[in-house]
């Protein structure tokens, strides 16, 4: 089957992992495309590895979503070796009970749908490690 990653900077591989364009002048991160950095007004960028590990900072259980969408989920900010990423927190209830902020977690990727022609779109969201 093919697979198709959700968002551009999902690397679909042996180890799926995610690409962030960093400048060159201060080192800030980001996932969108740039003309300029935020930080510092540098105009150039390089794609540089996050790592797949990290630590859940904030998060929360979101109860009310867009038709289609189940709830209830988590939503985070994961720190990723100093590159904040935004995603959803899987394979753990959606209960404050099961969830806290510091808590290690690994990117991990999720099916989100499979088009009539066969091709899996792809997406990721990060897990707890034991």
């Amino acid at each position: 089957m093919d697979r198709v990653p959700l968002v551009d900077y999902l690397v679909l591989d042996d180890e799926p992992h995610l690409v962030a364009h960093e400048c060159r002048g201060c080192g800030a991160r980001y996932f969108d495309r740039r003309c300029a950095c935020a930080n510092c007004s540098g105009q150039e960028f390089r794609d540089v590895e996050v790592q797949r590990v990290g630590t859940l900072r904030t998060f929360t259980i979101v109860a009310f979503a867009a038709e289609g969408v189940k709830v209830p989920y988590v939503a985070g900010v994961i720190d990723c070796g100093g590159t904040a990423v935004r995603g959803n927190v899987v394979n753990v209830p959606p209960d404050p009970d099961q969830v806290r902020s510091g808590m290690k977690v690994r990117l991990t990727t999720v099916s989100v749908g499979v088009d009539p022609t066969g091709v899996e779109a792809v997406g990721f969201g990060f897990e707890p490690i034991d």
